[in-house]
């Protein structure tokens, strides 16, 4: 399996000094492939110094002021009960956010970065057609907070997502510093592509990881160290999980997930329920 792809030399790592990253990203046609290559073969890619200082100041900037007046519709760790969690709202830390959800609705910046045109290249090169944006599923801020940010199990996206297929995309812009100290994402390189046995899962489709059949996916693990402004792509079937925050600064993760024209959020489900965005496509250089 390949680490987690840095930008290409003359490609996104040049976007700190514009406001959008569409006027500096800039890559071959081989380093696309490159990107798509990996994106496949792993389930994830990571662009270091995609979205620029300015971006992710103004994202952060209101994030902190909706997360203060916990403006509605919000996610509470305490509704979830995952390891570390409140026990329920009346306890301490009971108001602890864990996400602020339909970030697209709450200001323009979140949907200026959603339709970012340096965003939807990538993930139309990684979907192999123009990608439109789901309002179902994440377009939230992550939000993990010290003591009582709650550890979140091996789990697919897939499993609470209904669509024809089940490639989707996630972009997950760190707006901080993310490692092993607060709570950093960990994925397991190619788990997309791997078919388990029904009893692999818990009733809630976490990966049961004392199961025999797990071991070998569990050795593959890697933690993905990121900086502010790193955007970090990948499949919805990638089985992924995430510590508690050890710190003492909350953690601030911009999400939004993406599918293909092709494809199509299943009638009657939550996937249908919030509609979704088509986003203008760059014109090919």
């Amino acid at each position: 399996m390949n680490s987690p792809l840095a930008v290409p030399p003359g490609a996104a790592s040049t976007a700190v000094s514009t406001v959008s990253t569409a006027s500096a990203f800039a890559p071959t046609a081989a380093e696309l492939n490159e990107l798509n290559r990996v994106f496949h073969a792993d389930g994830y890619i990571v662009l270091r110094g995609f979205a620029p200082p300015q971006v992710c100041d103004r994202i952060e900037q209101v994030t902190r002021e909706q997360l203060a007046a916990a403006v509605p519709p919000v996610e509470y760790e305490a509704e979830l009960g995952y390891p570390g969690a409140p026990a329920s709202r009346e306890a301490a830390g009971g108001g602890t956010v864990r996400r602020l959800r339909q970030a697209y609705g709450r200001d323009e910046v979140f949907r200026q970065w959603a339709a970012d045109p340096a965003v939807t290249k990538v993930v139309a090169i990684l979907l192999g057609e123009p990608p439109l944006l789901t309002l179902a599923h994440h377009n939230c801020v992550m939000t993990k907070h010290p003591h009582y940010g709650s550890q979140t199990g091996w789990h697919r996206d897939t499993r609470y997502w209904s669509f024809a297929s089940p490639e989707l995309v996630t972009v997950w812009l760190a707006l901080g510093r993310e490692d092993e100290s607060n709570g950093v994402l960990r994925v397991i390189p190619g788990s997309h592509t791997v078919a388990l046995e029904p009893t692999q899962l818990d009733a809630a489709e976490f990966l049961i990881e004392s199961h025999p059949a797990s071991q070998a996916l569990l050795r593959g693990v890697q933690p993905l160290a990121l900086e502010r402004g790193d955007v970090l792509f990948f499949d919805s079937r990638l089985f992924h999980s995430a510590g508690q925050n050890l710190s003492e600064a909350v953690k601030l993760s911009a999400a939004f997930a993406y599918f293909g024209a092709g494809n199509h959020p299943l009638p009657g489900t939550r996937s249908a329920e919030f509609g979704s965005i088509a986003l203008p496509m760059p014109a090919a250089s």
